[in-house]
């Protein structure tokens, strides 16, 4: 049976416009709520966003199974392919696409890098699965990439955001992001999730069963990164109620680029794939792994770095905003391709 997209995400694009609406009215109606917000802060970090940041984070890591990192290991030549889409071209294509959508706003800009720096370890097994790819190695990806991030997410952000744009004379951006910030907003929003989804599974599993794990437990969790995402917008948005009029242009400045991006992604790594004879189920997995992104993350540093009402955060938002619907369709792409280009393999 065709795996279907669960109520929830299915409609996430419209949550999301819904949480950005509630957040603009209880700004525009209650001017005070940027006074509350900072009550309910300890230095830069707000309580409740970094709670809900947290939150939102969690339920992808522990549904990982770092124990298939062995196996999967292995195969070195998908391995090869797949680290070189996620870490080299992805963050790539994104850079360029900042660079020529939005050099004149560098604050969108760092926006849009953030994003293309973090890799999907979420929202991918959902595309795989419509996609009607290998789910086991869809999630060693996802394990990688979780890992990954931990390591390399800071020392990216300094490369392409101070480093590159200096080298290429284009470090006109005055933008200035502390690797130091970057790093200490990884281990937390990053690091304490990674660790507590880990020992997680691994204890539950131990005491329950992986049966009892992946069929009770994982689904009961799954829904708490979209509620704690759209309560991470309701918050930013209510600090935005002022500028109401300047939200639509700027999502359509952020979404253009990020449209591009997937597209290109998407068909540079299927065909990638394709040509070094990677079978279907595993082209689908290193594909939508490559094509999807982490806005968890880039949300956090994003609101850790710049602030809860930066307009680099609010670039953040937009990415799943638009994700949605443009993975919904490629998904479906990906089944034609899989007719047209697959259709006499035997899996």
């Amino acid at each position: 049976m065709q795996p279907k997209l669960k109520f929830l995400d299915r409609y996430l694009t419209l949550w999301i416009f819904l949480a950005m609406a509630i957040g603009v009215g209880i700004g525009y109606f209650n001017p005070d709520i940027s006074r509350l917000a900072e009550t309910l802060s300890v230095g830069s970090t707000n309580i409740p966003l970094a709670i809900g940041l947290i939150l939102m984070m969690f339920p992808p890591l522990a549904k990982v199974d770092y124990s298939l990192l062995p196996k999967a290991l292995k195969d070195k030549k998908v391995l090869s392919i797949s680290l070189m889409l996620n870490w080299v071209i992805g963050p790539l294509l994104m850079f360029i696409l900042a660079i020529i959508f939005l050099q004149n706003e560098p604050d969108h800009m760092v926006g849009l890098i953030l994003i293309g720096l973090g890799r999907c370890i979420a929202m991918v097994i959902v595309w795989n699965d419509l996609a009607k790819g290998n789910r086991e190695y869809a999630a060693f990806l996802v394990a990688l990439n979780s890992i990954f991030q931990i390591f390399s997410y800071s020392f990216l952000v300094w490369l392409f955001i101070n480093m590159i744009p200096n080298s290429l004379g284009l470090g006109n951006f005055s933008v200035n992001v502390p690797m130091s910030d970057v790093t200490e907003s990884v281990l937390i929003y990053l690091g304490i999730p990674f660790l507590t989804g880990f020992l997680t599974r691994y204890f539950l599993v131990k005491k329950k069963g992986i049966e009892w794990y992946n069929r009770k437990f994982v689904p009961a969790i799954s829904p708490i990164t979209l509620y704690a995402l759209l309560f991470t917008i309701v918050l930013m948005f209510s600090l935005k109620g002022n500028t109401i009029m300047e939200l639509p242009f700027d999502v359509l400045k952020v979404a253009v680029p990020l449209i591009i991006y997937f597209v290109v992604m998407f068909f540079v790594s299927f065909f990638i794939n394709k040509t070094m004879k990677v079978p279907y189920d595993k082209n689908a997995a290193i594909s939508f792994t490559a094509t999807g992104n982490n806005f968890e993350l880039a949300i956090a540093v994003a609101i850790s770095v710049f602030g809860v009402n930066s307009t680099q955060a609010f670039v953040g938002v937009i990415g799943p905003l638009v994700e949605v619907p443009v993975l919904i369709l490629l998904v479906k792409l990906s089944l034609f391709l899989k007719d047209k280009y697959y259709l006499k393999q035997i899996f």
